[in-house]
């Protein structure tokens, strides 16, 4: 029986590597996403959307789709998905790869505030600026909500979800992004402080350099930690590398 490969998606890696193993003979390949952005595009393979049902329904699932490898290609910030994947596999003795693309760091001229969560990055706002440029996703701004006499940009790939501070501007927009763009997005906004989560990659990440280049702060929110016990790799083809393709 072919090998059944289970890809755990939402980012550009994910993408990355479903469009490989789709064009591999005799591999099949499942994507299956969270059901957050509507419009996801088109992806190799076959797709499915939406949560399993916890670490026990994951674990069903793998054994009644005769699941062979599970590839964790999730967001640096998807840590449910990533301990329900890390247990599953424990459970069915399904091996799983995780994927994680590199973290940003910082580089001489940067000006990075580091932060645990969203909360403890709208602590440090009001010692920072009064007009933020937002960029940690459509989830998770009530943190910010409370915040007064500050101005929030908040661009996303789809409207944020409520509550929201009160002084927000919502820019919908889709990476990737150029530095000339985000040079005069700042500009135009008139920003004084950028907030971004160490989602890593090159897509968005000229709004650093943008930052840099005009001075201002940012405050990052770093990554939560992987499970224990699970170690990732940091690219597609190191991920390709540890699967174990071969019919059953």
């Amino acid at each position: 029986m072919s090998p059944h490969v289970l890809l755990l998606g939402g980012t550009a890696e994910a993408r990355e590597l479903a469009a490989d193993l789709a064009t591999r003979p005799g591999v099949r390949v499942t994507t299956s996403l969270a059901g957050r952005v509507s419009r996801p595009g088109a992806l190799d393979g076959d797709v499915r959307t939406g949560g399993f049902g916890g670490t026990d329904g994951l674990a069903r699932w793998l054994r009644e789709h005769r699941v062979d490898a599970v590839v964790d290609a999730t967001h640096p910030f998807a840590a449910g998905i990533t301990a329900n994947a890390a247990r599953a596999a424990v459970a069915t003795g399904i091996p799983v790869v995780t994927l994680r693309r590199p973290g940003w760091c910082p580089v001489p001229g940067d000006r990075w505030h580091s932060a645990a969560s969203l909360a403890e990055a709208a602590a440090l706002l009001p010692g920072l600026g009064r007009r933020v440029f937002l960029t940690t996703g459509r989830l998770g701004l009530a943190a910010f909500a409370d915040l007064a006499r500050i101005h929030f940009l908040v661009r996303s790939v789809e409207a944020p979800e409520p509550p929201l501070p009160a002084d927000t501007e919502v820019l919908l927009a889709r990476g990737p992004f150029t530095l000339d763009g985000e040079l005069n997005l700042l500009r135009e906004h008139r920003a004084d402080v950028l907030v971004t989560k160490d989602s890593g990659g090159s897509a968005t990440a000229p709004k650093l350099t943008a930052a840099r280049e005009l001075g201002l702060p940012v405050v990052v929110v770093r990554r939560p930690p992987l499970p224990e016990g699970v170690s990732a790799v940091p690219d597609v083809a190191s991920a390709l590398a540890l699967l174990e393709l071969t019919p059953r």
